[in-house]
């Protein structure tokens, strides 16, 4: 009975709520309508995807600094651990300062064919909703750490004699000025360009011209002590760790597709995601290849696999495809990566009959297999042709190698370039940075 009394007594109530609420809502409707938040345009949609592939790019770009950092690491002796994990903070942070002081602007801003502008670089202020297809702090930011990387080859391969100032002074001539100056010519819309050179993300521009000023530095500082003997014999130093130094492989290979797959430079369509896509399975296929050939040739000629032969035939792979990784077939991508892989195998020997003692291997990854992989673009690309890919390497090397050599003579000339014989044989751990990477391994300097 109580049930009964309550729901009788509740039913007019219910009906007046009812009522109520018709009355309510559709006003409520309404004013949720008028609240609604609007859609981003396509336009504004395509921006906003635009940006987030610069972000998301450069983001996975700077962590292969931590991969270059850990190669090193574990491809030097251990008594010059710190030194390279020094070196490679240091340089990533330089870089970064000099591409905003004058960097970007040189290569981007106002270019005459040559050259661009000498004054620093800035952005919208913030609130500020930026005009084009991107925002502008995203460029930037996907520029700078690219010039970054050019920066690291120099310091693998200088690595274990070299004293930390002058290789510090140097690193800001090339990330402000020389870096910058050359990538004017294509991606600055200079002279290279309007002849038709073809670089996509920068197998010439990048890691071509790193190695050229790893080549004029390595000539000048001369090979480690013990390296060559008096009567022409290779003596191996080993590296301290292979563990960090495939570390290190493995990070600049996931950093490598944002190297390539963001310098599509877009992300706004169907086509351009398609695209991307496309890239990043190039680029792995490319990658593995240069593993997979560097692993059989080595077998085949030493009758050994030696880890360091594979580790750089995957990045000498990364950078042959990186000159152009979008319109490769999924065979081509493998036939440029392998033969980027065979070109480490082959060259490293070469080097060392030259008496160039590159301790981590760099030129042959970054300046032959970047020279491979821009001679390789017209195998594909019906843009690109055989004479503008030659006049712009042969460009870009004279130009870096010069420049490099005269840079790295003054500073020669005035405070030295090379640690003293006693430094070396101590470490640079000791010598230059006062803090030892492996303290309980140091009473045997030897090592």
């Amino acid at each position: 009975m109580m049930y009964r009394t309550l729901k009788g007594a509740a039913g007019p109530l219910a009906l007046g709520g009812l009522a109520l609420a018709a009355m309510t809502f559709p006003a409520l409707a309404q004013d949720s309508a008028e609240a609604a938040p609007e859609f981003a345009s396509a336009s504004e949609t395509a921006f906003i995807f635009n940006t987030l592939l610069f972000l998301i790019g450069g983001f996975l770009v700077m962590w292969m600094a931590a991969g270059f950092a850990m190669l090193e690491a574990g491809m030097v002796r251990t008594k010059n651990v710190s030194m390279q994990l020094l070196k490679n903070v240091a340089l990533y942070s330089i870089a970064g300062i000099m591409y905003w002081v004058v960097g970007y602007s040189l290569m981007y801003v106002d270019v005459s064919s040559y050259i661009g502008t000498f004054a620093p670089y800035s952005w919208p202020a913030a609130g500020t909703a930026n005009e084009g297809d991107y925002s502008v702090a995203s460029d930037w930011f996907f520029q700078m750490v690219f010039v970054a990387t050019a920066a690291s080859i120099v310091s693998g391969t200088l690595a274990e004699r070299i004293k930390l100032w002058p290789f510090l002074i140097f690193v800001v001539v090339l990330t402000g000025f020389i870096y910058p100056i050359a990538g004017s010519w294509k991606w600055g819309a200079g002279w290279l360009d309007a002849m038709g050179f073809q670089d996509f993300a920068g197998s010439t521009l990048v890691h071509s011209v790193g190695g050229w000023a790893a080549l004029a530095g390595a000539i000048l500082l001369g090979a480690r002590n013990g390296k060559f003997s008096s009567d022409g014999k290779v003596s191996p130093i080993p590296g301290s760790n292979m563990a960090l130094a495939t570390l290190g492989t493995f990070i600049l290979w996931l950093g490598w597709f944002g190297f390539n797959g963001a310098s599509q430079l877009a992300m706004g369509s169907n086509a351009d995601a398609s695209d991307i896509s496309r890239i990043f399975a190039n680029t792995n296929l490319a990658a593995a290849a240069g593993v997979v050939a560097a692993l059989i040739l080595t077998q085949i000629l030493y009758k050994k696999v030696d880890i360091t032969f594979v580790l750089n035939g995957a990045l000498a792979g990364l950078v042959s495809i990186t000159a152009e990784p979008l319109t490769p077939s999924p065979f081509m991508a493998i036939v440029i990566g392998a033969i980027g892989g065979v070109i480490v195998v082959l060259t490293v020997p070469l080097l060392d009959k030259l008496k160039i003692d590159d301790v981590v291997g760099a030129i042959p990854v970054h300046l032959i297999a970047g020279i491979w992989g821009t001679l390789a673009v017209p195998l594909t690309n019906s843009d690109a042709s055989f004479g503008v890919q030659i006049v712009g390497i042969v460009a870009y090397g004279a130009f870096t190698f010069a420049v490099s050599f005269v840079v790295w003579m003054i500073l020669k000339a005035t405070m030295g370039l090379r640690v003293s014989p006693e430094d070396e044989m101590s470490g640079l751990d000791v010598a230059e940075v006062g803090v030892e990477a492996y303290p309980e391994f140091m009473p045997m300097h030897g090592r």
